[in-house]
């Protein structure tokens, strides 16, 4: 699903899940590194890359993990959530000129204190590369 907007405390199940696919370009990176002002040569020079353990450039860990906090912010819950913490494991690097899906999954609903866990996962085809979970405060309508 792609929707986007909120999905309020009251309407949420165990269950419910939003995902979002970004290809990783080397424009993306270069934002990215720009923005976060992570500037390491495994990113963005090539030399650096075949140099590395990877054979080539890899995107930031946290380009991938940032899908994340867009799901949660955009889609489910969405607009009004409060991201009060996150897990992560990094389990395989994205490359350059792969397509990363990141998706969140309610795991658990605790409705008075409007907090919601969701499971965080990305993957890269069959290849999980990320997986970790999000802490909210999710918007209720009273």
């Amino acid at each position: 699903m792609t929707e986007v907007g909120t999905v309020y405390l009251e309407d949420l199940k165990i269950g419910d899940s939003r995902s979002l696919t970004k290809l990783v370009t080397p424009e993306l990176v270069q934002k990215f590194a720009d923005v976060s002002e992570d500037r390491n040569p495994i990113h963005l020079d090539e030399a650096a890359g075949k140099a590395s353990i990877f054979g080539q450039c890899i995107a930031h860990g946290m380009l991938s993990a940032s899908l994340f906090s867009a799901l949660l912010g955009e889609r489910l819950p969405g607009h009004g959530t409060i991201y009060l913490g996150q897990t992560l494991k990094f389990l395989a690097p994205v490359k350059i000129g792969e397509e990363v899906t990141a998706t969140v999954t309610v795991k658990e609903i605790v409705p008075e204190k409007k907090r919601v866990i969701l499971s965080c996962e990305a993957v890269v085809g069959d290849q999980k590369v990320i997986s970790g979970e999000a802490t909210v405060l999710a918007p209720a309508r009273g």
